[in-house]
């Protein structure tokens, strides 16, 4: 039995805590303790009475009976169809009908359990199934079941916070598809790093390459960057802290030039106007701002936490508008140079010249580390050896014909 402050019972899961209010526990329909709070002990008994009657009206669903593949449907004409594109509606069907239903049948939305989704991840991996595969039938399940929970079809989530059986791969070659990095840079037009982003996946310089650019690395005469420094953030032996180190790049390699197209090029120029305006109105004193031209709004130097926070306010803002199916991952600032290596080898430019634009020291590195973006492009390669050779100009057999032509 709970008491007040002066020691005097209160009743049954009720006290008085040190700041004077009272709270009020009990155990809720999931089994889960839930607290409400007053200043008076008669308004906390009222919300506890009020809080226990609305507990027990939500024990019943709105339809026991109504079955997996009847809200199924529902979910997706109510909930998707308005709001996603037709190419969104086939994935989720095919999802649905491939990965769900085979292993997960028919039941009562009411009879699933976290046990029965648990299973079906199981045996989806069991069948070869990688993590991507998986999480889309994750995302889907939790989706519609929270929609059910939200509609009072279902009393809880049984697809909420369960753990995908296989380990998401690390290391992966990260690359924007085209339609990210159009959505991308829709959404960071405007924004305080934008030309920093467009410098970056315009030259696929390494992030400690952008922040270590001065103005004397820039000649708008030929069109270039000398990529010549690089800077880091990290603690060094004799350091009491983190602080800045500027070094040479990564690689003997790693020192070059660097051609601009014009889009760099335009945001190098607003960067440096930018930069001089910055500058000259920080509150910093003098010796902490900074020479280099991408820089915080203060005019202090960039490390790569800044640059990485910068990237995901913008990706949040993105996938706000987004269907869960279609979010964008978040990323790294080195994930530009592996879109902008991307978008050289789909336009075709040589192997050999993608390596002198990254740095790369041997170019094995260049071919090793985009073996995906290769493999694509034999396939493309292939596609227009077919249409090269033509064979589908010449007249074909007729299987029905009895005269066979002897060469």
């Amino acid at each position: 039995m709970g008491k007040d402050l002066k020691g005097k019972g209160l009743g049954r899961g009720i006290k008085q805590r040190p700041d004077k209010k009272y709270e009020a526990r009990f155990v809720n329909r999931f089994g889960d303790r839930q607290s409400v709070y007053a200043m008076s002990l008669r308004e906390v008994k009222s919300k506890l009475a009020k809080a226990k009657a609305a507990d027990v009206e939500k024990k019943n669903v709105i339809d026991p009976n109504i079955k997996l593949d009847a809200w199924y449907l529902k979910w997706l004409d109510v909930y998707k169809r308005p709001a996603v594109r037709a190419n969104t509606i086939r994935h989720y069907k095919y999802v649905f009908e491939h990965n769900v239903q085979p292993y997960i049948g028919n039941p009562k939305l009411t009879e699933i359990t976290r046990l029965m989704v648990t299973d079906v991840l199981n045996k989806l991996k069991e069948k070869g199934y990688q993590w991507e595969s998986l999480n889309k039938v994750k995302i889907l399940l939790t989706d519609m079941f929270e929609r059910a929970v939200d509609d009072e079809f279902m009393l809880k989530n049984p697809a909420k916070h369960i753990k995908i059986p296989v380990a998401k791969p690390e290391h992966e070659v990260k690359a924007l598809s085209k339609e990210d990095q159009q959505a991308f840079f829709q959404c960071s037009s405007g924004t305080f790093y934008d030309n920093l982003f467009r410098v970056a996946v315009s030259t696929g310089l390494r992030p400690g390459e952008l922040f270590a650019l001065t103005e004397d690395n820039i000649d708008f005469d030929k069109k270039e960057i000398h990529v010549e420094k690089t800077l880091l953030y990290q603690k060094l032996e004799g350091d009491t802290g983190k602080t800045f180190h500027e070094n040479d790049p990564k690689t003997i390699s790693s020192k070059r030039v660097v051609p601009m197209n014009k889009y760099c090029e335009e945001a190098l120029q607003r960067q440096l106007i930018l930069h001089k305006m910055i500058v000259s109105n920080s509150p910093k004193p003098k010796g902490e701002r900074t020479n280099y031209i991408f820089c915080t709004i203060y005019g202090t130097p960039l490390c790569s936490q800044i640059y990485a926070d910068a990237i995901t306010r913008i990706v949040k803002e993105i996938n706000y508008s987004r269907d869960p199916l279609e979010a964008m991952e978040k990323f790294s600032g080195h994930c530009f140079r592996h879109t902008f290596a991307t978008r050289c080898f789909e336009a075709g430019i040589p192997p050999k010249t993608v390596q002198a634009y990254l740095g790369h020291a041997t170019l094995q590195m260049t071919m090793d580390l985009y073996t995906s973006v290769m493999d694509k492009k034999k396939t493309d390669d292939m596609q227009l050896l077919e249409d090269t050779i033509g064979l589908d100009e010449i007249d074909k057999p007729d299987p029905n014909s009895k005269i066979i032509k002897l060469a």
